[in-house]
């Protein structure tokens, strides 16, 4: 793709106006009830002849988190969601896409003057191609029509590092890249929160660590932080130079700093989460009591933050959930989540009290939405993705392999994560015949392969756009040699250290089986015994060349062990090893197969 170069723009970047719009309240949301009026009904300011405001005030909060740059409906599973029922099944519904996303929030905000839309973080990065391959520049487009107000930076902000980071925030063409359009890039019109992200050398967030919505004598301010284990969840290189700090410090401190300047409504915007008991959207997490459907993270940071925060808009686990844990004082707060990649938002009443200044957190309703697309698609969003899907087109619509069905990326060990783990294995022989076996980290797998056509390539028919969506990181496959014990160290630390609380099962080669018994705790879940490669046990004194991508052979996602190879090797791209795969073992008349998911024998 040819880069127009473009003159650098000064610093003072020009925003478009923001216009409020009268807006109103989703259907079927629990509003506030009614809460006496300070004044009487008609009272008028008697010098002026006015109506005089009544004391409460209703603000709308729209809220949504870990978008991922999917601009077009997500396909498989990543595009349903579960709906429990009144009877206790279970219904699912196909939902997201910013075409139909679009649609809601504008549907939503109808007839209400006090509204505010804000996001959770993971706007962007592990993107469809659609904006992946453009640094996610469509996705903050598409993010300012959507009329965005703010959001909290989250650890896929920094999978290309904090300057392009700011250059999402600020605008101006890619270093590298240049301008993908005879139009240069302008920059998000909401501002990124980032408080606890500070630079190692000034000591100072690297972007604003709060904002304050107005809207007449109404002010709401909002506080953005990213989980502090970012480190270990980011490849090195795109969080050098920075230090995160603890969540719950960083709010308390400048919910003070809000406090000082006269703001007492304050909203938290958290990239950190957890996982209710049930998967469907509309599970009631607050049953028996406050809060006991939910657990993870999110529990103790919620319990943690000063009484002065109101409400707390989290993410990162993906999971959708609406609940009611309690603060220090034991008085319950809301916290919510919207699941990922658009296929909800959260609607939110916030009660503002005009005498106080200050939410009336007795009266705070809120409720998730499924984003149906069953309504009609925002032409402008439209434009947008056709504009950048032609742009797209020469790349993304290549075909680079063939499946006999789904390949889903679902279950403790996932088709899609095996099908990975042969492709990188392979390559890894291409580069030194005597690589033994790969491992691919589950979070790296963002999606699965689907049989039927997205668009004219046919079913079964494998994409570069589709392959771009399963591994868009960008990450190289690297070589590593370890010792029997450290490979075992290695699967232990699935279950273990960092990882007790949510395993993260890595996705094995097909020659290495094992057996993890759930029955048991900590790394005795491995059943040492049964670790076999090539169906004879792993000898813990032998050396074992390894095959894993840059982020694992970094350490990351706590497998400190794979930091501490030896005889390194980097290979090449991560994705064009997946596609290197698949074009050399599949053809139209001979599709490849979907793995079993048979490796990992589970007992629980």
């Amino acid at each position: 793709m040819p880069a127009i170069s473009q003159p650098h723009r000064s610093d003072t970047v020009r925003r478009r106006r923001r216009t409020y719009r009268l807006v109103a309240a989703a259907a079927g949301l629990a509003t506030a009830g009614a809460l006496a009026a300070a004044l009487p009904a008609g009272a008028h300011d008697n010098q002026h002849g006015k109506p005089l405001p009544s004391r409460y005030q209703d603000v709308q909060l729209l809220s949504f988190n870990d978008l991922h740059g999917n601009l077009e409906p997500p396909s498989g599973s990543s595009g349903r969601v579960s709906e429990l029922q009144a009877d206790g099944t279970t219904k699912t519904i196909d939902a997201g896409g910013v075409e139909y996303l679009a649609t809601h929030l504008r549907e939503a905000r109808k007839g209400n003057p006090y509204s505010v839309t804000a996001a959770g973080g993971d706007m962007v990065g592990a993107s469809p191609l659609i904006s992946g391959l453009f640094h996610d520049e469509p996705t903050i487009e598409a993010l300012n029509k959507l009329d965005l107000d703010v959001t909290s930076v989250g650890n896929h902000e920094f999978d290309e590092g904090a300057k392009e980071l700011a250059r999402l925030q600020n605008g101006g063409c890619h270093p590298t890249a240049g301008c993908y359009t005879d139009q240069e890039f302008e920059g998000a019109d909401f501002p990124y929160l980032a408080a606890n992200v500070l630079d190692e050398k000034t000591g100072r967030p690297i972007l604003k660590p709060y904002w304050v919505w107005k809207k007449k004598d109404v002010k709401v301010g909002f506080i953005g932080v990213t989980l502090e284990d970012t480190p270990g969840v980011v490849s090195a290189e795109g969080v050098k130079g920075l230090k995160f700090k603890d969540e719950v410090e960083t709010i308390n401190k400048y919910a003070k700093v809000l406090q000082k300047q006269g703001v007492k409504s304050i909203v938290a915007l958290i990239h950190e989460g957890g996982q209710p008991a049930s998967g469907s959207y509309n599970y009631n997490c607050d049953s028996p009591g406050a809060g006991d459907g939910i657990s993870g993270p999110i529990v103790d940071i919620a319990k943690n933050i000063s009484p002065s925060v109101d409400a707390l808009v989290t993410g990162h686990t993906h999971a959708a959930y609406v609940c009611t844990i309690p603060d220090p004082s034991g008085k319950p707060r809301m916290v919510t989540s919207a699941a990922s990649f658009g296929r909800l938002y959260t609607d939110t009443t916030l009660t503002y009290d005009r005498f106080t200044g200050d939410i009336a957190r007795t009266a705070v309703k809120s409720a998730n939405h499924v984003v149906t697309r069953t309504v009609a698609k925002a032409p402008d969003m439209t434009q947008l993705i056709s504009k950048w899907n032609t742009l797209a087109a020469p790349i993304g619509n290549r075909a680079i392999g063939y499946i006999s069905a789904d390949v889903p990326n679902t279950g403790t060990e996932s088709p899609m994560g095996d099908l990975i783990a042969d492709a990188q294995l392979a390559y890894g022989k291409s580069l030194d015949a005597g690589t033994d076996l790969a491992l691919m980290n589950p979070g790296g797998v963002r999606a699965g392969l689907t049989y039927a056509a997205k668009g004219t390539e046919g079913d079964g028919v494998v994409t570069y756009a589709e392959g771009f969506t399963v591994q868009p990181f960008s990450n190289t496959v690297n070589l590593q040699d370890f010792t029997g014990a450290q490979l075992i160290k290695v699967l232990q630390e699935q279950v273990s250290g960092s990882n007790t609380a949510s395993p993260k099962i890595l996705q094995p080669s097909a020659n290495l089986t094992y057996t993890l018994d759930l029955t048991k705790t900590g790394a005795e879940r491995i059943v040492l015994g049964s670790v076999k490669l090539n169906g004879t046990a792993v000898d813990p004194a032998a050396t074992y060349r390894v095959a894993t991508n840059s982020f694992l052979a970094g350490g990351g996602d706590g497998f400190t062990t794979l930091g501490q190879g030896t005889n390194d090797l980097v290979g090449g791209d991560d994705l064009a090893a997946l596609v290197d795969y698949l074009t050399a073992n599949s053809s139209a008349g001979s599709p490849i197969a979907p793995p079993a998911a048979n490796r990992i024998t589970v007992v629980q």
